[in-house]
């Protein structure tokens, strides 16, 4: 496989590029985009059997349920930036090893039952939340230390709306793959 074939692999969508210009009707968009995640997540996975739900999406890639368990770990996290974010100023955030996480025993397990209940009770907080943002509130930031930059809450709307639709298309990807990526 070739670098570009694998590199479309792993950023199905593409890679996430920040507007120029975020306005109201963007921001709607994204957080509709974060709102509708449980349920299309679910609507993929709920019948899914053991077998399926350990397939790749990629050469050395995730299986479908540890997609699913770290879509959980990552949201989980995000929530906590946006509130630290609205209640402190400039805190800096605490990176943390997605792919050491994916092999923890929580990640590697079968029933992602819990982590779509997760989500849903998660998504349903978050998306109260963003849609109470005022523009102020848009502009605050957080910083990222991976990153080295501030980033604001604006933007890390449109990130995880990308973070969803980007890992819907993983576990579309390992689906339409059928298992030919866990060898």
């Amino acid at each position: 496989m070739t670098t570009e074939e694998l590199e479309k692999l792993k950023y199905p969508i593409g890679p996430f590029y920040e507007p120029k210009n975020i306005d109201d009707q963007l921001i709607q968009t994204w957080i509709e985009a974060i709102s509708s995640f449980p349920i299309r997540m679910k609507d993929l996975t709920e019948k899914l059997g053991s077998e399926e739900l350990n397939w790749k999406y990629r050469p050395e890639g995730w299986s479908i349920k540890q997609v699913v368990h770290h879509c959980g770990d990552s949201h989980l996290n995000s929530i906590i930036r946006f509130k630290l974010a609205l209640t402190e100023d400039t805190p800096s955030i605490k990176p943390y090893h997605e792919a050491k996480w994916a092999e923890l025993e929580d990640s590697l397990e079968d029933d992602i039952t819990y982590s779509l209940k997760l989500l849903e009770g998660l998504h349903h907080r978050w998306v109260k939340l963003l849609k109470s943002l005022s523009k102020e509130q848009l502009k605050r930031t957080f910083y990222h230390p991976q990153q080295r930059r501030e980033i604001n809450l604006a933007e890390t709307i449109g990130i995880y709306a990308w973070h969803c639709n980007h890992h819907l298309a993983h576990v579309r990807q390992a689906l339409d793959a059928k298992g030919d990526y866990n060898i």
